[in-house]
């Protein structure tokens, strides 16, 4: 937990035990330890003891620090769990508490400077002590005794001091050497002899190597392994040596925590081995050799039988495959023209209603191209002014326009193919008059004129304080949007208009008039508005890069590489995004 930025230099007095003993190691060392500013995000374990959110003063703000490494502990042997606070401070009348997975499950609890035993865990009482030593220090550490298998794994320290509580995970490894491994044989096997290993009382699972007198590792070898009640683990390991001359082999088991091994060597002498009689190598010679010849009479008698019984089967089928056949394609005719009628009834009603859903512009940017648009200075007009980076259109300082004039400008970018699209970001939007679409490069646009698909223009406007399309069809939107994505796709004739702000659908219109070279087209009419064209991924808006020929249908839908789902006006960063089987993708070519 962290508040604000300050930070204080304390001197941290550590301290821990070394394994299987009691002497305690102290050393100081400097740290940064930051003031707390929030109480602990996360819901405490035990819900009938939750803490109350309130202030407090930054003398009951400290850090719960456990060791960084975990902690060996030999099975039997006793072992310290340390956990210190920073600022060091006395921590006598605090809640300390040790738990495991849960917090109800106690390994031990301090409370009201004596350990309380009711919530203990049960297989704790009795071997578990405080250590108090450095409670004044900030410095308490639970002992263990007679450490048990299921004391392995993970544990956590609890402070609390008041309101305020802090807590540090720690892990304890248990380990312990069992007997030694004891080999003997078990009797002839295959072309060698059985050799079986066992071990008990090991903790965790050892591993097992057999070893030949030369030291060659045996790689092949069966294994089996139990647990008793205390968890230790009996292993058995079974290998078969088939090696006359191997003579000694030794089988060891390892603990992979404390390094340590023990191992047993076994004499195999040569006479236990089986041998081979010459009567019986060529016994089963003759013996393969008369069923291979048994198996190839059978063959041929079954394939001659076959063949004559598969003459008479053809001939008599060869009829009624004909009829049916005839039956099977009018039939699967008649079903694929039906199917097909209702696919493309449920895609055209899928399709129409999915573009009205509120994540579908997200999706759709993840399938369509950034157009990287920038204003053409030819097409503005006069009482326009654009930015230096040609992404921003506005009134000259000295113009704000009037409901009697159409002041528009185009972009430099010229779309006759594919599915691309580009983010305006509109400032007073509701205050203002202006429009937004894409219009074709032949549209006349000098004095007062009517913007309409009939026309050329295919717009959304905001005009008489209503948001809609033109021309006015009765539809409003609300809210009047900040940010509008227009999503153009030349492939199923279309243009679609989202609120980017929260993804709904504004409006779409169908392409049947559009013929030639389609332009970006922006339009402002009064008040203080301004229209900023945004990228696709963030940042400023560059020189437009040419498309890849990418498809763009329902039935082949793709991907593009480094294409995020968030646009950029000031704005850092990609967020992911989703795809849809059904939705249109890349384009296919553009010119400027």
């Amino acid at each position: 937990m962290a508040c604000g930025q300050a930070a204080v230099l304390h001197k941290v007095v550590t301290v821990y035990s070394e394994m299987r003993t009691n002497t305690w190691r102290r050393w100081e060392e400097p740290i940064w330890i930051p003031w707390v500013g929030v109480l602990h995000s996360e819901e405490q374990p035990d819900k009938s003891r939750g803490v109350p959110k309130c202030s407090r003063s930054r003398r009951e703000e400290f850090m719960v620090i456990g060791p960084s490494e975990p902690i060996v502990a030999v099975l039997g042997g006793d072992i310290m769990l340390p956990c210190r606070v920073s600022p060091a401070m006395d921590v006598q009348n605090m809640e300390l508490r040790w738990f495991r997975s849960k917090f109800s499950e106690a390994v031990l609890i301090y409370q009201n400077q004596r350990e309380q035993r009711e919530e203990q865990l049960a297989q704790y009482r009795g071997r578990t002590s405080l250590v108090k030593d450095f409670l004044t220090q900030g410095e308490a550490a639970v002992r263990i005794h007679n450490v048990q298998a299921f004391d392995n794994g993970l544990y956590t320290c609890f402070f609390r001091m008041g309101i305020f509580y802090e807590e540090a995970g720690l892990e304890l490894k248990v380990a312990g050497v069992g007997s030694a491994p004891q080999v003997h044989i078990t009797g002839p096997e295959e072309d060698g002899v059985r050799v079986v290993c066992m071990a008990l009382g090991w903790f965790p699972k050892p591993q097992v190597q057999w070893r030949a007198l030369s030291g060659e590792k045996f790689l092949t070898f069966s294994e089996t392994q139990a647990q008793d009640a205390e968890g230790l683990f009996t292993i058995n390991a079974t290998l078969v040596v088939r090696d006359p001359s191997s003579g000694n082999v030794t089988c060891s088991v390892l603990n992979p925590i404390l390094g340590q091994e023990k191992a047993m060597a076994i004499f195999i002498p040569e006479p236990f081995f089986p041998r081979s009689s010459p009567w019986k190598l060529a016994f089963m010679v003759i013996l393969t050799v008369l069923m291979l010849l048994l198996l190839g009479a059978v063959f041929y008698i079954m394939r001659e039988h076959t063949a004559k019984l598969q003459e008479m089967q053809e001939w008599e089928k060869l009829h009624r495959d004909k009829k049916e056949d005839q039956r099977i394609k009018e039939e699967a005719l008649k079903a694929r023209d039906e199917l097909q009628a209702d696919l493309d009834w449920r895609k055209s009603v899928y399709l129409a209603s999915l573009k009205k859903a509120k994540l579908y512009a997200d999706w759709r940017k993840e399938k369509f191209q950034t157009l990287t648009v920038s204003l053409d200075p030819e097409s503005a007009h006069s009482i326009l002014a654009l930015s230096d980076d040609k992404t921003s259109v506005t009134f000259k300082d000295s113009c704000k326009g009037s409901e009697d004039g159409v002041y528009s400008v185009l972009g430099h970018e010229g779309i006759t193919s594919g599915c691309c699209y580009w983010e305006v970001e509109i400032k007073n939007a509701e205050r203002s008059e202006w429009a937004l679409g894409v219009c074709r490069r032949d549209v006349e646009r000098k004095g007062w004129y009517q913007e309409s698909p009939e026309k050329g223009f295919w717009v959304v406007a905001m005009y008489d304080n209503i948001f809609g399309s033109l021309p006015a069809n009765g539809e409003h939107i609300v809210p009047i949007p900040q940010r509008v994505g227009v999503f153009l796709d030349l492939k199923e004739g279309d243009v679609s208009f989202y609120n980017m702000t929260d993804g709904s659908h504004l409006f779409s219109f169908p392409l049947a008039s559009a013929s030639g070279t389609l332009l970006p087209y922006f339009r402002l009419r009064s008040g203080n508005v301004s229209l900023t064209i945004c990228s696709g991924v963030g940042g400023p808006v560059q020189t437009p890069l040419p498309f890849n020929n990418l498809p763009c249908s329902s039935e082949e839908p793709g991907s593009l590489p480094g294409q995020g789902f968030s646009s950029g006006c000031g704005v850092d960063g990609d967020f992911p995004g989703a795809e849809s089987p059904l939705l249109p993708c890349g384009p296919e070519a553009m010119s400027p």
